[in-house]
């Protein structure tokens, strides 16, 4: 018998063993702390008190039975600590005597009857390292959630990861906020050689008497031009040298978390559900149901020599001997390296071999993580890059071009960034030294200096990652959380703290700096990993954190009082009552209620007209929030009118068939379609689609 958590996992290693193995899924964990209490001895070593979870009687009941008739049971839930917990679990609940261990990196026959032949017993100190993580989340969270209800509002919460995030976000808005920007000017030219009129390039003002120089006012730009008015350009110097530009490594989670994000505009949890559906299996039809990518939530840049070896083939084959040159990528300080990277299980599984196959977001995801595998084994690309100095009575300006020498990876794919840099593309001609040059032109233009961007979900998971707070595996959580507790919203897939974000922030600061400080929350995922490989006692770790936390816990109970969230006022009048209307916060965000309550239980949500009208009764449609934070557009006529969308409408209709369109999110970029038939010419309508804050209807 074989125990994995899912069915679907179930389902596919049942259709490639014999028959005499029976395969069943726990249906994830089976058991866990009490959900109404600390669940939690603290006076007596932590002892943690687990109940059956509810619901799981059946699933429980069956595994049992089939227990009874098994002569080996192989437990085999995730490689990973949680994975661990969760057998160790099963074990414990079915009074397995000597259970064996197996792990399933890859999802595949070959995998798993590798895995059948080298089981082992069950890791207690990845066991304890999950126990000590949660024991600490619920001590965290049970403890102060009560402590704002009290002293904010009820539904609130805290959380020993979650609050961390939340501070990142109110940290930034106010970087943004206290941001004193800059005037600065540029002076550019346009220039080209005598010889050759194209390529014209642009050179920007860089020196003055030979010493650098940066325009800071109008005045000064106004004098470079005015010296400038009859100077004669020539090249000062031509500086050219080779660039080269390493191949990223293949993805561990949080990479692929962030570029999913960035180049397919997914939410961090749907990338990893969909993750998760591609190493459970597919049914590819007369290949049968098979992993796809290898196990999904990994901290390890680490690939198998097989894997490196296929690799080799296949680029030589595909691309050229030249192009297969890929370097072993150094694995991260701090990294889990229990499991691979995030790879295809067979290179040969392209993603145009299976574009008729999966589903299209399984498909866009798919071809990231091929992609990014195949890239991470080649050659480095190779840039020529040129800075041409051309002096002009006694100002410099300078250009820089590149042009590619060998495209290497990129040939497969290119990295998406969170801002602009990169190597310039401009084109540049061949000069040499002296070479007098014609002027096209002077300009100057006014900038300011910008704050610090606000966090998208990529680089908060990149943030997390970077300060060690947090498992990658939990970034998803975390991010639904911090929005469903409405501490955050995202305005054009930026987070921005709420008022109710803002003040729960400072309390914590204020009364449990420890708690939402970068360093001890590192210092603590620096804790479970050493019980994680025995080098810790983890109920001495939970020791050291109790103590100093619960004096900080009874000081905050006697001394902070209770804050007041001020109601933004309105120029609304109740229709029931007559008394003026406020815009509150509640858990699930902003929300319009009548100053009467609780006598008068007038509300309504704050709605952001789209310009759209709804195709049923001509309503407006507007954007609304679900209860789990999730954007969605309806009509503003509910419940009358029911009509709901994931993705966002334009106010013009389908001029093929008067169908209403939708904005759509093609490859990270976003289009029109119609919603009666994509294949219906949309190019006619004259609107700014934007980019989408729906999720995609095949998300709900």
């Amino acid at each position: 018998m074989i125990i994995v958590e899912s069915p679907t996992k179930a389902r596919t290693i049942k259709k490639f063993l014999p028959a005499r193995y029976v395969v069943k899924a726990s249906v994830g964990h089976v058991r866990d702390l009490p959900k109404s209490t600390l669940g939690v001895d603290v006076e007596n070593g932590f002892t943690p008190r687990y109940l059956t979870i509810k619901g799981k009687g059946d699933v429980i009941k069956e595994l049992k039975a089939a227990v009874k008739g098994a002569s080996d049971v192989f437990l085999a839930t995730d490689p990973d600590r949680e994975g661990e917990a969760i057998a160790w679990h099963l074990a414990e609940l079915l009074k397995l005597e000597k259970p064996k261990r197996i792990e399933l990196h890859e999802i595949t026959k070959e995998a798993a009857l590798a895995a059948l032949g080298d089981p082992h017993a069950i890791d207690i100190d990845r066991v304890n390292a999950q126990q000590a993580r949660r024991i600490l989340d619920r001590l965290v969270g049970y403890k102060i959630s009560p402590l704002l209800w009290a002293k904010v509002r009820g539904g609130l919460s805290a959380g020993r990861v979650q609050s961390v995030a939340v501070k990142l976000i109110v940290d930034r808005e106010r970087e943004i906020k206290a941001f004193d920007p800059k005037e600065y000017w540029s002076v550019t030219v346009r220039l080209s050689a005598l010889s050759q009129p194209e390529p014209v390039f642009a050179a920007d003002v860089v020196a003055r008497d030979g010493t650098k120089f940066e325009v800071r006012s109008q005045a000064e730009a106004d004098r470079v031009l005015a010296d400038l008015r009859d100077a004669a350009f020539a090249v000062a110097s031509v500086k050219r040298r080779e660039v080269k530009r390493h191949a990223p490594a293949p993805f561990t989670t949080s990479t692929l978390q962030q570029e999913a994000s960035r180049k397919l505009h997914l939410r961090v949890r749907r990338a990893m559900q969909i993750a998760q559906a591609l190493y459970e299996g597919v049914d590819l039809g007369g290949e049968g149901t098979v992993g796809l990518i290898t196990y999904m939530r990994t901290d390890s840049t680490r690939i198998s020599d097989q894997a490196r070896e296929s690799a080799r083939e296949y680029i030589a084959a595909a691309f050229g001997p030249a192009y297969h040159g890929g370097r072993e990528h150094k694995i991260r300080e701090g990294a889990q390296d229990a499991h691979e990277a995030i790879r295809p299980t067979s290179l040969h599984r392209t993603p145009a071999s299976l574009s008729g196959v999966l589903k299209r977001d399984e498909l866009r995801l798919y071809t990231l993580v091929w992609e990014r595998f195949v890239a991470s084994q080649m050659s480095a690309a190779v840039f020529d890059q040129t800075t041409v100095d051309v002096k002009a009575a006694n100002y410099t300006f300078r250009a820089t071009g590149s042009t590619v020498k060998f495209p290497g990876f990129t040939r497969v794919y290119e990295e998406g960034k969170d801002d602009s840099a990169t190597l310039s593309k401009v084109r540049l001609p061949q000069l040499q030294d002296g070479e007098a040059l014609d002027s096209h032109g002077l300009e100057a233009k006014q900038h300011f200096t910008e704050p610090p961007p606000r966090f998208t979900e990529a680089t908060l998971v990149k943030a997390l990652e970077e300060n060690r707070v947090g498992r990658p595996s939990t970034y998803s959580t975390i991010v639904d959380t911090i929005q469903a507790r409405g501490y955050v919203t995202q305005v054009e897939r930026r987070f921005q703290p709420t008022d109710i974000g803002f003040a729960v922030n400072d309390l914590l600061v204020e009364h449990f700096p420890d708690i939402v400080d970068l360093r001890f929350t590192a210092q603590m995922e620096g804790g479970l990993d050493r019980v994680a490989v025995g080098g810790q006692d983890w109920v001495e770790l939970l020791r050291t954190f109790y103590a100093p936390f619960l004096a900080e816990l009874e000081l905050a109970e006697r001394k902070l009082p209770r804050l007041e969230i001020k109601d933004e006022p309105t120029d609304e009048i109740c229709p029931n009552c007559n008394r003026p209307m406020v815009v509150k916060t509640g858990r699930f965000g902003k929300f319009i209620s009548c100053t009467g309550y609780p006598e008068c239980k007038t509300t309504r949500p704050v709605l952001k007209d789209t310009g759209a009208k709804c195709p049923r009764d001509g309503g407006a449609v507007v954007e609304r929030r679900s209860r789990k934070g999730r954007t969605f557009f309806g009509c503003a006529n509910y419940p009358k009118c029911d009509f709901v969308s994931w993705d966002r409408l334009v106010p013009e209709q389908c001029p093929a068939c008067g169908a209403h369109v939708v904005v759509k999110s093609r490859r990270g970029a976003a289009a029109l379609e119609c919603s009666a038939a994509k294949e219906h010419d949309v190019s006619a309508i004259a609107a700014d689609a934007g980019e989408p804050q729906g999720r995609q209807a095949a998300e709900a």
